[in-house]
């Protein structure tokens, strides 16, 4: 089987569930990588969620983590999808962005050598994710907003530091759990260039919530507007959707000496929590 076809076969499944819902339109959309990928160009993949209407909406991108927007199965992870539909209920055109399989993978969670990185990759797909809604009629000018989790936190928050600003760009973004231990030693010092929420657990133990508490304290004394709240017992992927707290053996964790390992699922508190501050943060940078 081609890997067209295959990747149409995910695609199917993939949008299956989303049949039937009223609040919203959801499709499949297409557009170009910035750059190419091991010598050849990529066009990516991305599942728009629409509220109904005319608009024009504000929007927000959406960066999976790790291990990629799908169950092994092939659906859009139950987590994902319903961050997704919570965005658009709440007015915004949610753009999940799909980094992985337009370039041959599935996951690189367990990957030592990563050739999709935070970033390059990570970052620049936010902001071809960016350029394709700024042509869309029913998208709000310079409305647009970042969202991204664990390795696409970590490509949400290159891509909104200051000296990687592409147009059009992004006037708000969220990052959750991502991984900032070498951000908070850069020089000079960590700076967005737009509001930056970051949301992490405090029990994380893959990506550690010192080095981004750290970073945070470091951008404000720059002047940036960057805000980071930790969630007390909270483990990385906090967030998610029925999925009980596990540890994972063979992930590459940079944070262990053996760089293999790490805690996650999710904490109920936590989450409600987020979601709550996540859709505030928006709706005071993206609708104000």
């Amino acid at each position: 089987m081609s890997s067209l076809r295959s990747l149409f076969l995910i695609c199917l499944l993939a949008i299956a569930p989303f049949r039937g819902q009223a609040a919203y339109e959801v499709e499949w959309v297409e557009f170009p990588a910035l750059n190419e990928f091991n010598g050849a160009p990529v066009q990516l993949s991305a599942l728009e969620f629409r509220p109904q209407g005319q608009g024009p909406f504000p929007a927000v991108v959406l960066l999976h983590g790790c291990g990629g927007m799908y169950t092994r199965s092939g659906y859009v992870t139950a987590s994902y999808r319903r961050w997704a539909e919570i965005l658009s209920e709440e007015g915004y055109v949610a753009l999940l962005v799909d980094s992985f399989r337009p370039r041959g993978h599935w996951s690189i969670c367990d990957l030592q050598k990563r050739p999709i990185l935070e970033r390059r990759e990570r970052a620049e797909d936010a902001y071809a994710a960016a350029r394709w809604l700024s042509h869309q009629a029913y998208v709000a000018g310079g409305r647009i907003g970042l969202l991204g989790w664990s390795n696409g936190g970590s490509g949400t928050l290159y891509g909104m530091r200051a000296g990687s600003k592409l147009e059009p760009g992004f006037r708000a973004a969220v990052a959750f759990y991502p991984g900032c231990r070498t951000l908070s030693r850069a020089k000079p010092p960590y700076q967005a260039y737009a509001p930056l929420l970051i949301l992490i657990g405090e029990a994380d133990d893959w990506t550690p919530a010192a080095p981004c508490v750290h970073l945070a304290a470091t951008a404000k004394e720059q002047g940036a507007p960057v805000e980071v709240v930790t969630y007390t017992g909270a483990h990385h992927s906090f967030d998610r959707i029925n999925s009980p707290l596990r540890y994972r053996p063979n992930v590459r964790n940079l944070s262990k000496p053996d760089r293999l390992g790490a805690t996650v699922g999710e904490h109920p508190q936590a989450r409600e929590d987020a979601v709550k501050r996540t859709l505030q943060f928006f709706a005071q940078t993206l609708k104000n």
